[in-house]
């Protein structure tokens, strides 16, 4: 479905919203592996854009609350997209996640957790992405939507170098280890700003 879906709407999507790339051959270090994208998180466009332009299939994590309606829930579960709670611990989402960066996948995470309704340059991020990371040993690779997607205005976006908290691989997921792995992520992301 994810396929199928990507080949027919993509021509559209790319006329719609223009993107240049910066650092796309930093996406080839991560291919066929599995890997952890992360980017800010300005509108709904978000996911799509990063989907049309980045020719793996992404699963990325979105509100539970976005699957409330069946007919949407099962279009979003068919392509892929797992839903999560962001109130509390989500076992069934996590292990959902996990087994996709098992079987050698993209996981897409927006580590701040909502949309950035106010253009600031990075939102307090949560560490989901971290225990992901550590958890599976797996590389994240940090993307930056530099502006706000609006129609037929060209949008950058940003890629940066994969990177891993190996340096956290076999610790206890503390809060103290979270915070710390989660300030690494704040800088990868920070540093690909304009």
């Amino acid at each position: 479905m994810y396929c199928f879906f990507w080949i027919l709407f993509w021509p559209f999507i790319r006329l719609l919203f223009p993107v240049k790339i910066v650092g796309k051959e930093n996406l080839k270090k991560v291919d066929k592996k599995s890997a952890i994208l992360i980017c800010n998180h300005l509108s709904n466009a978000d996911p799509v854009l990063i989907a049309s332009y980045i020719r793996r299939k992404i699963s990325f994590l979105a509100k539970r609350e976005i699957f409330k309606n069946k007919l949407a829930g099962c279009f979003f579960r068919s392509i892929g997209i797992i839903p999560i709670d962001r109130e509390n611990i989500d076992i069934k989402a996590i292990k959902s996640a996990l087994t996709v960066l098992k079987n050698d996948g993209v996981l897409g995470i927006f580590p701040e957790g909502t949309r950035n309704k106010k253009d600031e340059e990075l939102k307090e991020i949560k560490n989901g992405c971290c225990m992901f990371a550590i958890k599976a040993k797996v590389p994240v690779v940090p993307i930056i939507i530099q502006k706000r997607a609006q129609i037929f205005r060209k949008t950058k976006i940003t890629i940066g170098e994969p990177f891993e908290l190996s340096e956290f691989y076999g610790s206890k997921l503390s809060t103290e280890v979270l915070n710390e792995a989660g300030q690494i992520v704040v800088d990868k992301l920070k540093v690909l700003y304009d």
